[in-house]
């Protein structure tokens, strides 16, 4: 058995008078990944800033190897300006920096005429700077600047990339800088929050690297379940306050989870129609005993409430309330999108494309894929502006209504309230609002409140919403999956499948792409390639490619 690094025992946390969790037990043994699962709002951050001693416990104990270190990386990570990558990440070990610094003093004072000089002063820094060198070396200082250099290209940042500003990397490189700093301490326990949040395809496939490589335990809370796939050992779903352990990937975990509620729901079936036989005995002999004074009838039925009393009751199996998405879609023209020659040059003479062409029929699910910076979200927003392209034409189907989901919210007017912005896209009653934002899983305290003050997911839900009122036939989806859990995923997942019409979507989320889509579309280089099938197929096809 592998050795427990961290046991929770009946812990029990509440926050703003709402309880989080209530006697949560949970034993992590090392070289464990574990995926942490579970719905937005079911507590998972907190949970990793418990074990991080970042939060204390209202009951309950916390059990720790006794000298384990651990490492906590942000959902949303902040890196100072004015640095470059390589010196941001070069301050993961500040105290091999400061025995430089130190070093670095007592050589040049050796240096000094008043030093060199007296042998017996230049005997003593000598034996400073030889006590010095022995905590470098032992720390791994001679190969300390290698190893933060190799740790930042298993990520993907290349020596191009080691100079340039942490003021101009984007939210995920942050992440990965901020990794590559938790991975060069090496902590014996590594707690991920969301750490494939706004990564491209090659960097996803950087990160499931780094994680099997990783000597230590990993804790990943992740909405990526590819990536899951990959990567973990063992599942822990969080939900309702409980923690439950899975052995395996995702999708052992969601097949042995299905199981387990059907067998609960049989089980909880057949006890609830032994409790109706034994309530029924219980009232016939209280009925005898009170018609006919009998001492046996009234044993009876004490025996028989004994027997109720201690029973142990199985729980009825509950679903969380999940998102109610109906994108019903209408068939429209045979032709939803065609793109002749597209060109796109910017003032500079970069050009971002060229020479684009491409065709989308009705009924279509086409995944758009390309690394970060490649032109595909400035792509999508070009085919709300048809006319308004450099050169080439952009033919959108003359009885296409498109349907816009924007990557960065930019469609929200975060001074408005959810209610007001339904309102104003529809022409219904306050109460008929309150009931169509609640099927989104909105409370009616969020839906008077500013958008600017909702979550990602909250404000991602509120986009989808707005997709249900424009009733379109064309969808143009921006990353849909990203700051939504797992649950909201399957619904939307499960919507697309359903809806009549042709959708093109841009995702990272591969496990989304390999069940939504039939055809995928690589932008690179300002050139496409088109591959049928799914993301597995896409994958197998830039093999292909490369043979």
């Amino acid at each position: 058995m592998a050795e427990v690094l961290v046991n929770l025992d009946k812990v029990s946390v509440s926050l703003a008078a709402r309880p989080i969790f209530n006697e949560l037990s949970w034993e992590i043994q090392d070289r464990q990944r574990i995926g942490l699962v579970g719905p937005n709002g079911a507590g998972k951050s907190t949970l990793l800033k418990l074990i991080a001693q970042e939060l204390a416990a209202d009951d309950g104990n916390i059990f720790r190897l006794s000298g384990l270190s651990w490492g906590r990386l942000e959902q949303e990570p902040a890196l100072p300006p004015g640095k470059t990558v390589l010196a941001e990440a070069l301050t993961a070990v500040p105290a091999i920096a400061d025995i430089e610094a130190q070093m670095e003093r007592l050589e040049h004072k050796m240096g000094q005429p008043e030093v060199y000089g007296d042998p017996n002063a230049l005997e003593k820094v000598m034996i400073q700077h030889e006590k010095l060198l022995v905590r470098h070396e032992q720390m791994g200082g001679p190969r300390y600047l290698s190893l933060v250099k190799e740790t930042l290209a298993q990520l993907g940042f290349g020596p191009d990339g080691w100079e340039g500003m942490t003021d101009h990397l984007s939210g995920g490189q942050k992440k990965l800088v901020m990794l590559a700093k938790l991975v060069v301490q090496q902590p014996r326990l590594l707690l991920l929050d969301e750490p494939d949040n706004h990564l491209d395809l090659p960097a996803k496939r950087n990160l499931e690297q780094l994680i099997h490589s990783y000597p230590g335990c990993v804790v990943i809370i992740s909405h990526d379940r590819y990536l899951l796939d990959e990567v973990a050992s063992h599942i822990a779903e969080l939900e309702n306050g409980r923690l439950t352990l899975y052995l395996g990937n995702y999708t052992a975990y969601a097949n042995e989870r299905q199981l387990r509620r059907l067998r609960q729901q049989q089980l909880y079936a057949a006890q609830q129609k032994e409790i109706s036989k034994i309530e029924a005995a219980i009232k016939r002999f209280e009925l005898w005993a009170s018609l006919v004074v009998d001492e046996r009838h009234i044993r009876q039925a004490r025996s028989r409430q004994k027997m109720l009393d201690k029973m142990d009751k199985v729980e009825k199996v509950t679903e969380a309330r999940r998102m109610d998405l109906q994108l019903s879609g209408w068939r429209g023209s045979k032709k939803s999108v065609e793109l002749v020659d597209v060109v796109k040059r910017f003032g500079n003479g970069r050009t971002l494309f060229a020479g684009l062409n491409l065709t989308l029929w009705h009924g279509e699910r086409v995944g758009f894929v390309g690394p970060n910076g490649a032109g595909k979200s400035y792509l999508l927003k070009q085919l709300l502006n048809p006319d308004k392209i450099d050169s080439g034409q952009i033919k959108i189907g003359p009885s296409s209504k498109i349907g816009y989901y924007a990557q960065e919210h930019e469609t929200l007017n975060y001074e408005q309230t959810p209610l007001d912005f339904i309102r104003q896209s529809a022409p219904v009653s306050q109460e008929v609002a309150v009931a169509f934002l609640y099927k989104f899983l909105f409370t009616y305290q969020q839906v008077q409140q500013p958008i600017g003050k909702l979550s990602g997911g909250e404000r991602s839900r509120l986009q989808l919403a707005r997709l249900v009122l424009d009733k379109p036939n064309l969808l143009l989806l921006d990353e849909p999956t990203n700051n939504l859990d797992i649950p909201s995923i399957e619904v939307l997942e499960e919507t697309l499948d359903e809806f009549v019409g042709t959708i093109l979507v841009i995702s990272h989320d591969r496990y989304f792409l390999d069940k939504v889509v039939d055809r995928v579309v690589e932008l690179r280089n300002g050139r496409f390639t088109e591959f049928l099938g799914g993301y597995t197929d896409y994958l197998d096809g830039q093999g292909d490619l490369s043979s």
